[in-house]
C-alpha cells in the first residue's frame, strides 16, 4: 500500500490543484469581461514631467550608447538620473508637463460636451437621409397631430 502512495504522488498534480487552477482563470476571464469598452475619441492622458525628460533623455542615451539595445538600461539611467537632478534643473521638464496637461484638459472638456450634447456628430452624417429631409418628415408628422385634436 505505502508503495501505491508513493507512485500517485509522484505522478502529478492532484485533481485538488487542478480544480483551484481553474477557478481562478475563471475569475480572471470573468473580470476582464466586466470591462467597459475604451472609446478610442476619448484624449490620452498628458505625459508626467519625467516622462518628458524621458523622451530627450533616451534620444541622448542612445546617441552615447549606440550598442546597447536594453530597454531597462535606459530607464535606470534615465531614473537615476531624474532623482539627481535639483528642482530648477527639473523645470523645463515640469512647465512642458504643465502644457500638456492644460491642453488635455481643453481637449477633455471638449470631448465630455461633445458626449453630453448627443454623442458623436459623425453618426448624423453616414445617414442615407439629410437634414432637411428629416425635419421635412418631422413637419409633416407635426401637422398631422394638430389635425387630429380638432
Amino acid at each position: 500500500m505505502g508503495y501505491k502512495k508513493d507512485q500517485t504522488m509522484k505522478g502529478g498534480k492532484s485533481s485538488g490543484a487542478t480544480r483551484k487552477a481553474d477557478t481562478k482563470l475563471a475569475v480572471k476571464k470573468t473580470a476582464a469581461k466586466g470591462k467597459a469598452a475604451k472609446d478610442p475619441n476619448k484624449p490620452k492622458r498628458p505625459a508626467s514631467a519625467f516622462f518628458v525628460f524621458m523622451e530627450d533623455f533616451r534620444k541622448q542615451f542612445k546617441e552615447d550608447h549606440p550598442d546597447n539595445k536594453s530597454v531597462a538600461a535606459v530607464g535606470k539611467a534615465g531614473g537615476a538620473k531624474w532623482k539627481s537632478m535639483s528642482d530648477s534643473e527639473k523645470a523645463p521638464f515640469q512647465a512642458k508637463a504643465d502644457k500638456r496637461k492644460k491642453e488635455y484638459e481643453k481637449n477633455l472638456d471638449t470631448y465630455n460636451k461633445k458626449l453630453a450634447g448627443g454623442g458623436n456628430d459623425d453618426d448624423d452624417e453616414d445617414s442615407d437621409k439629410s437634414k432637411s429631409e428629416v425635419n421635412d418628415e418631422a413637419d409633416e408628422g407635426e401637422s398631422d397631430d394638430e389635425e387630429d385634436d380638432d
